[in-house]
């Protein structure tokens, strides 16, 4: 899970329209490198429409490598959280490695949801804060289409600052 880069906020542009300002534009392709250290190939990527994500995820791109297959949906941009878990159980059986690239809350509240609460430091981040550009990694041996609160493991949380 990747919550989109720094946005700026020029008057009079709608909220979807909204582009990466200067951090967003430098912060991005550093945490490209960190997801591609952390989790190596992404095979499918789930990313918003809204034009902040969009260029967040060509940013993360450049540094990631090939990706089997990247959509666009709406659910990541429109859902604050519940229909998010659906946009999980519908990615492709064979993909091993998900990445999704929204917007807060429904970023942090679907981490919340999916990770087991054993790992109480990194939720306790995670609930306090979940920063622009900032990547949480979950692990969960369930096909996609059986995820459930608690399934996963919160396996890292990192920010642009770390």
């Amino acid at each position: 899970m990747v919550r989109h880069g720094k946005s700026a906020w020029p008057l009079g542009v709608p909220d979807e329209r909204r582009p990466l300002g200067p951090r967003g534009i430098g912060d991005a392709p550093r945490m490209g490198a960190r997801i591609r250290d952390l989790v190596g190939r992404v095979d499918v990527a789930v990313v918003s429409p809204a034009q902040r994500t969009q260029q967040t995820w060509a940013l993360l791109a450049e540094q990631i490598g090939p990706v089997g297959q990247v959509r666009t949906d709406r659910r990541v941009y429109d859902d604050w959280g519940a229909e998010l878990m659906e946009v999980v159980r519908a990615l492709p059986a064979g993909a091993g490695v998900a990445l999704i690239l929204g917007h807060e809350p429904g970023v942090s509240r679907l981490v919340l949801a999916l990770a087991d609460r054993r790992a109480s430091e990194l939720r306790t981040r995670v609930v306090t804060k979940f920063p622009t550009c900032a990547v949480a990694v979950l692990q969960a041996d369930d096909d996609w289409a059986d995820f459930r609160p608690g399934c996963a493991t919160l396996s890292a949380f990192t920010t642009p600052r770390q």
